[in-house]
């Protein structure tokens, strides 16, 4: 595969999954404690990470859950946050300012916090409660934050008695890594094909919903317009039959991220729609994809990170095919604002 380092991406995910022990620590220490209700703080693609996890814990367990933009939260006086909430921020560098800052405002305020960070002795990792660290650059952070949440979240419910099956679940994601990697090669192809075919598209809308509606949002934003300045709009399916539809042309492009879970049928009206009005339709289904040795019972709630997984590689073949580095940037940690 084109510019994938197999051992290195083995080490990230295996370094996540690799917490486990670490983790339902940390979660037992938390119901001693005791909590009411939970929140999921991030900034751009670490709060878009969050947004399937509050979907599935909503969707799963009885636990309140609430994915929050960290600059906004900070200013909002959110009336569910007490010193009886428990936090999760997420931030790989450990010093994004809004993440760092809604860190500190969580602790005066008494709620328990836990970090997801690449980092020890950064920010973040300093001022939480407890700290998960596993080092990942932005290739593989995604797959590492998933992996560290499916933990932390899918124990936090077993705990809760909302989720019975958690032992085989986790037993199962130890063998998932190497599945991911199947549906990269699976997919390398097509990846290569679309970016073959887009690489000079000005505009793209990316449609997700459920799990999957996260990722639509974090690669329109994250990816194509701030690693590829390409225009994008984001739109969840939901919501895309109230709008965004006039603006389909046939030479509109249009990708679909397609999921397992309770909203599919969003995304098949979304698809038909587009079958009949774009010559430019591109479907990600994670249907498409064995995993073998993961049980049907919980494929849905992994489809966000099969989803991440395949657009790792459209991104790694843009970049190639455009001649534009997914490191570069403008403005971003460039300039002040």
């Amino acid at each position: 595969m084109l510019n994938f380092n197999r051992e290195k991406y083995l080490q990230v995910t295996g370094g996540a999954i690799g917490l486990r022990g670490e983790i339902e620590r940390v979660v037992d220490k938390v119901y001693e404690k005791g909590f009411k209700n939970l929140f999921l703080i991030g900034s751009g693609g670490a709060v878009a990470t969050f947004y399937p996890f509050e979907f599935m814990v909503n969707s799963t367990s009885t636990i309140p859950a609430y994915a929050e933009i960290a600059a906004e939260f900070i200013l909002q006086n959110h009336k569910q946050l007490s010193e009886e909430s428990l936090v999760i921020l997420s931030s790989l560098s450990g010093t994004t300012e809004e993440t760092v800052a809604a860190a500190k405002y969580c602790k005066e305020r008494g709620a328990t916090t836990i970090g997801l960070t690449g980092e020890y002795n950064k920010p973040l990792a300093d001022i939480v409660d407890f700290p998960l660290v596993n080092f990942a650059e932005n290739d593989f952070a995604s797959d590492s934050n998933q992996l560290v949440l499916f933990h932390l979240i899918f124990r936090l419910m077993h705990r809760n008695g909302d989720f019975p099956g958690y032992e085989s679940f986790a037993a199962q994601l130890e063998t998932l890594p190497e599945k991911l990697i199947e549906a990269k090669e699976q997919f390398e192809s097509k990846a290569e094909a679309f970016a073959n075919n887009y690489k000079d598209e000005p505009y793209h809308m990316v449609v997700g919903s459920g799990n999957t509606w996260g990722r639509a949002y974090s690669y329109a934003m994250c990816v194509l317009e701030e690693m590829q300045w390409i225009k994008t709009k984001s739109i969840h399916a939901a919501e895309f039959f109230h709008g965004t539809l006039e603006l389909v042309e046939e030479d509109t492009s249009m990708i679909l991220l397609k999921g397992e879970d309770e909203t599919r049928p969003l995304m098949e009206r979304v698809e038909q729609f587009a079958d009949k009005y774009t010559k430019k339709l591109t479907v990600l289904d994670t249907k498409d994809y064995s995993l073998e040795g993961i049980s049907e019972e919980f494929r849905k709630y992994l489809s966000p990170i099969v989803t991440s997984t395949l657009l790792q590689r459209l991104s790694v073949h843009l970049e190639d095919k455009r001649n534009h580095s997914l490191e570069i940037r403008r403005y971003y940690r460039t300039v002040a604002y």
